[in-house]
């Protein structure tokens, strides 16, 4: 059965502005469905690494917080902390990043949670038994949420084709043990020459796996579970993990972490598909977009949210001098920017485990 995606393009006139067509947008595809009265609402987002601009304007989430309070929710922005050294890996950096992007409550109208805590381990276990997860490691304050409402910036991904809905819940939700899991199928390694024998990481392992050798700390993979906890409390970003999961399995393991986050949970989700750049917001920069701009999508079911956004991206305009106008021709937009990657597997993954649908009705406010 075909999901309903609701969307609206870019073209303003006087006295109706792109912040008004957001939010008739987000109301025409029902979002008074949910039910907010004294409900916890996590708006999950991405505040924009530090040097990156491509992230959403935090005047949109200022217009949906405000909303929800109109309905007596409880809204929050709120966002993990990344499994990389950068400006959002423990939670006073990432809320200077958020800060500094215009992500505060003076400009939002509503207070920043950093879901998995100050270094990444405040997490929920999930139970989802699924192929590749058993029990998902969620934000805590992520998984306590009642409602979740995701709101996304579509772009092009080295490792997944494109970020996404899933890609902005299943992987931005994990705490940094559930990006460990996602991205990784081995365990974390010492980088000796930037460790400096400090321990903290011996103090921080519930197993034991870590201990000193030669003035350096050293992880024993016998008796390493892969928590993750080492990365979060190193204060040198000394301990990585190890990166080896393929693009496919990284693909279904995300798609496996959004079920979790999502069950037995209201959700709705909206995608600005603006700025259109061929990487991560995660990346300390943003190149030129590779398309013009589109627009505005939201819909229930964040399957067909995101093959209508995908779509979109590989229908339209290419902006010359871009990447995607630079590189050789494949199948498709998003492919030809990233080629090692097949965008499209983990939708029909998410499907598969009953997600959402691949098929959808795409409807047009605008005449």
């Amino acid at each position: 059965m075909a999901s309903k995606v609701y969307f609206t393009d870019l073209h303003t006139k006087h006295g109706h502005n792109l912040l008004t067509k957001f939010e008739n947008l987000f109301k025409k595809a029902g979002i008074d469905e949910l039910s907010f009265e004294n409900k916890f609402t996590a708006i999950k987002i991405h505040f924009g690494e530090t040097g990156n601009l491509a992230y959403i304007r935090p005047n949109y989430t200022k217009v949906l917080s405000d909303y929800i309070r109109s309905k007596k929710g409880r809204p929050f922005l709120t966002d993990c902390n990344t499994l990389y050294p950068g400006s959002r890996k423990n939670a006073l950096e990432h809320l200077d990043t958020a800060y500094q992007n215009g992500f505060n409550p003076f400009v939002t109208g509503c207070n920043v949670i950093i879901a998995d805590g100050l270094k990444g381990t405040d997490e929920a276990l999930i139970k989802i038994d699924l192929k590749h997860v058993k029990e998902a490691k969620i934000g805590h304050a992520i998984a306590d949420a009642d409602i979740i409402i995701s709101l996304n910036h579509f772009k092009g991904h080295v490792s997944t084709g494109m970020g996404g809905a899933i890609k902005n819940i299943g992987m931005g939700s994990g705490s940094r043990a559930g990006k460990m899991e996602m991205h990784s199928a081995g365990k974390p390694q010492v980088n000796r020459d930037k460790c400096r024998g400090c321990f903290t990481c011996i103090k921080s392992c519930a197993h034991d796996a870590i201990s000193e050798v030669n003035g350096k700390a050293y992880i024993n993979h016998d008796y390493c579970t892969g928590c993750g906890r080492c990365i979060g409390s190193c204060l040198f970003d000394a301990i990585r993990p190890s990166h080896d999961e393929t693009n496919e399995i990284l693909s279904e393991k995300m798609a496996e972490y959004t079920y979790a986050v999502l069950k037995d949970k209201q959700h709705f989700h909206i995608s600005f598909v603006t700025d259109i750049s061929p990487y991560c917001d995660c990346h300390s920069f943003n190149d030129v977009p590779i398309v013009d701009d589109i627009g505005i999508f939201a819909s229930f079911d964040p399957v067909a949210l995101d093959k209508a956004c995908a779509d979109a991206v590989n229908e339209g305009i290419v902006i010359k001098g871009s990447l995607l106008d630079k590189n050789k021709k494949m199948k498709d937009n998003l492919t030809t920017v990233n080629p090692s990657t097949d965008w499209i597997h983990a939708l029909q993954y998410a499907s598969d485990i009953g997600l959402g649908s691949m098929q959808y009705d795409l409807i047009k406010l605008d005449k």
